[in-house]
């Protein structure tokens, strides 16, 4: 069976209403907390997606007993010190960038070498941002041309709590530096860049011991040893970043309208949303409600008359990181010229993004003009396509495939896009919610 997919239609307008799955970011951090709890968690909507599934494997070699089938997901925690550290474990990260730097935070108190591997992407990038500070509780590292995959971790059953500041604004780091101060006596503290929040959130419905002060370009976190996590049921909410594909797919539609169901509208993820809305983007919320420390509801979105070009501020960088390939699709067909920078951060995700999206757009017919960290899309809102394009050789990086797909029902072509599993690391039902749109009447 080809792994490619043809598109050759554009699509019509549309008035839907849809659900998507499990978050992926609560889905591996509900895994993960609830592996170390004392008790039985149960998940509904957990997110069966390749990353989170290599979450479950991993827990389970660390002595974790798991259930799960399409509708619920059970996990019976072995308590804050209860993993089974072993000779010759190897826990397999897959694609996933947040199990494989979450993961050395949660085993920081193993005396036994742990290796950690993942797949041809994942291999690629940077582990030294999250080796550094563990090795100051305590940890020792080796990695593979000194910042890659495979890495192999030694912990230590003797921790001490440190004092970090973390730059980058990685939620994954951050998140990392959480968990192994949950198993350090004293006081850990971080100073960190602003970024998503999930796993202070989980902590503080958990009633966990930690501190958040908000300041202006930083957040300050306390973080001291955990006894013992009580369980978590939870009914994870829907995914803004798997979302944000049908959201572009509505604003690049004419006269088209869609609601999607229970999303996370965390605001550490809304950076989308907020560039959306300034270049006149229509999106409302219904149904708006605290859950589990998040904040959920239902998306209302409808298409734009005119979309206006946008000179994006960055401080909505990191809440639209994972976003902004199909941003840049809606700038394509904005009036004017749109201009993003500081985005670093987009060529160290599973492909090099920002030069797959400028890729993408100038062979869709597209003006670009580059820098390493930036990019200024000139928009045409007249933009329609009447030639082959081929992507493939991606490094399967599912965002790319996806935006991919959307830039083809929105524009127009014929468009051969290989390594359509790819999606099976963040949304596998991507196409079949896909095709209901293709089958609208």
């Amino acid at each position: 069976m080809s792994n490619k997919i043809i598109l050759k239609k554009k699509i019509k307008n549309f008035d839907k209403k849809i659900f998507i799955p499990g978050d992926k970011s609560l889905s591996i951090r509900w895994v993960l907390i609830s592996s170390l709890s004392s008790g039985v968690s149960k998940a509904q909507n957990l997110l069966l997606s390749e990353d989170v599934i290599a979450a479950l494997k991993s827990v389970r070699k660390l002595g974790v007993k798991v259930f799960y089938n399409k509708k619920i997901c059970k996990i019976y925690g072995v308590g804050i010190s209860g993993y089974r550290y072993r000779k010759g474990i190897t826990i397999n990260a897959q694609n996933s960038g947040t199990l494989a730097r979450l993961m050395p935070g949660l085993i920081i108190d193993s005396p036994i070498p742990i290796k950690i591997i993942g797949d041809k992407s994942l291999s690629k990038r940077d582990f030294k941002r999250i080796a550094d500070p563990l090795k100051q509780f305590g940890a020792n590292f080796s990695l593979k041309n000194g910042f890659g995959l495979p890495l192999i971790m030694r912990g230590s059953k003797k921790l001490k709590p440190i004092k970090f500041f973390e730059k980058k604004g990685s939620a994954q780091v951050k998140s990392s530096l959480i968990f192994a101060g949950i198993k350090t006596n004293g006081k850990t503290i971080i100073k960190a860049k602003k970024s998503r929040n999930h796993t202070e959130l989980l902590f503080k419905h958990l009633k966990l011991p930690i501190k958040v002060t908000k300041k202006k370009n930083f957040d300050l976190i306390e973080i001291h040893k955990v006894k013992k996590i009580n369980p978590i049921n939870y009914n994870i909410p829907s995914d803004i970043s798997s979302s944000a594909f049908f959201i572009a797919l509505t604003i690049l539609s004419k006269k088209s309208k869609l609601i999607i169901k229970n999303v996370n509208i965390n605001p550490t993820r809304l950076g989308m949303l907020t560039i959306l809305k300034k270049m006149g983007a229509s999106i409302s919320y219904n149904n708006k409600k605290a859950y589990k420390g998040e904040l959920i509801a239902d998306l209302n979105i409808k298409s734009p008359k005119i979309l206006k070009s946008i000179n994006c501020p960055t401080n909505l960088n990191s809440g639209a990181i994972d976003e902004f390939l199909v941003i840049f699709l809606i700038a394509a067909k904005a009036e004017g010229v749109s201009f993003f920078k500081n985005l670093d951060e987009l060529n160290k995700k599973e492909s090099p993004r920002l030069k797959w999206g400028s890729k993408i757009l100038r062979l869709m017919g597209v003006k670009v003009v580059t820098t390493n960290n930036s990019i200024k899309i000139f928009g045409n809102p007249k933009l329609k396509i009447n030639k082959k394009i081929i992507i493939k050789n991606y490094l399967k990086d599912h965002r790319v495939f996806m935006a991919s797909v959307i830039a083809a029902l929105s524009f127009g072509g014929e468009w051969h896009i290989h390594d359509k599993d790819s999606i099976k690391t963040s949304f596998p039902s991507f196409l079949k919610t896909i095709s209901t749109f293709e089958n609208e009447k």
